[in-house]
Order: structure tokens, then sequence, then C-alpha cells
């Protein structure tokens, strides 16, 4: 019994479905530890983008020094150092917020080079034509660069979605009960992990298809619509 939800193990079909609503409260931890990484790493990544496009060297290279640790070393370190660590200084975080921060500063990393390459493929003349209209830098920066950068990165950020999403378990060792932990604590109660990893790839297999769908209907609806400058 995990949740208060009793297993039926007299068939492996009766056995899926008692296991299904809790597979599902994990599935909707995962999705929500993912969204959430996400989020972090599109503003943290942002950020990084800005900071190393800078002028100046003594901004933009420690940003880049950090970007680069950040992505050579292994998210497992960086969560351990986040939940073993940071209590001794007096920082202590629930282990899901941890583990979505970890994810969040993991891939925001990846997600500044594709800030970096958004922003560069805008056209030098536009923000030519920017300066001829007398724009501030602000104003071009929001209305001319952006949209006409967000349609290029969107690929690329979905990507990064499905990859989160797909590194949520790395959460379960610091007693996350996303999905595959969940499943996880079922098969060693019953010493059945057939049907519940099963179910756990069946149940992964629908979140990236219907992210994966998700991201190309944007992609493909963005350069059609476009984003109003106002």
């Amino acid at each position: 019994m995990l949740f208060g939800f009793e297993w039926d193990l007299s068939s492996p079909l009766a056995f899926a479905l008692s296991i299904l609503p809790i597979l599902l409260i994990g599935m909707w931890v995962t999705i929500q530890a993912a969204v959430l990484g996400f989020a972090v790493a599109l503003v943290l990544g942002l950020v990084w983008a800005v900071l190393k496009a800078a002028r100046s060297r003594f901004i933009a290279w420690p940003a880049s020094v950090v970007t680069e640790f950040i992505r050579d070393t292994p998210l497992l370190v960086q969560l351990f150092f986040l939940y073993y660590v940071l209590p001794e200084y007096g920082i202590v975080l629930p282990a899901f917020m941890t583990g979505a921060l970890a994810l969040g500063i993991q891939y925001s990393a990846y997600t500044s080079e594709v800030y970096r390459a958004g922003l560069e493929a805008v056209a030098k003349d536009q923000h030519e034509a920017a300066r001829a209209l007398n724009l501030s830098a602000a104003r071009t920066f929001t209305h001319i660069v952006v949209p006409q950068a967000v349609p290029r990165i969107v690929p690329a950020m979905g990507n990064y979605l499905v990859s989160i999403m797909k590194d949520v378990p790395v959460l379960s060792v610091v007693t996350v009960l996303e999905m595959l932990n969940v499943a996880k604590i079922v098969g060693d109660r019953t010493f059945d992990y057939l049907v519940p990893l099963s179910m756990v790839g069946g149940l992964y297999l629908i979140m990236t298809l219907v992210a994966s769908a998700g991201v190309r209907l944007l992609d493909g609806w963005l350069p059609k619509q476009g984003i109003p400058l106002k």
C-alpha cells in the first residue's frame, strides 16, 4: 500500500490498474518538477546570455566560466551539493524545490547558448535600422530583436524541456516521490518490477510525445502569426 491505495496482485492487468492512480500522482510530481526546472532554466539562462554578451570582460568572462563549470559537472553532483552542503550554511530547501532548482541551474547553461545563438541570428541591419529610428537599446531589444529571435530558439528550448523531463528521476536520490521512484517502491514491496517499470516507460513516452507535439505547434504558429510590435 502506498498513498492509501491497495494493490490487486491477482493478475498483471489488475495489478496495473490498481497501481495506476499512484503512478499518476508520481507523474504529476514529475511534470511539476520539469516545468519548474524549465522555468528556472529559461530565466537563469537569459541572465547568463546577457552577462556573457556584455562588452566588459570583467562581466563576460566570469559568466562564461560559471556556465562552463555548470555544463561540465554532473547534475547529480550539483543536486547533492544543493541538498547536503547548503544546509550547513543555514540554507535549507525542501527536497522537491532543491531538485527543481538543480535541474534549472544545470540546464540554464545550455539555454544560455540557445539564447545567444538566437539573438546573434538577428541581422545586424535590424539594429542599425532601430538606431536610425532613434529607438532606445531596451526598446530595440524587446520590440525588434526578441520577436525575431523567439521563433529561432523555440525548437531547441523544446528539446531541453523534454530532456529535463527525462532527468527528473535523478531527484529520487533526495527522496522526491516522482514517477520512477514510486514505481521502484511498488516493485520493492511486491517483488514485481516488470509491470510498474513498463507503465512508467509508457507514461514517459506519452509525456514526451505531448510535450514534443506542443513545441511543434508553437514552432509552427510563431512564424505565421508573428509577435506584434507595440
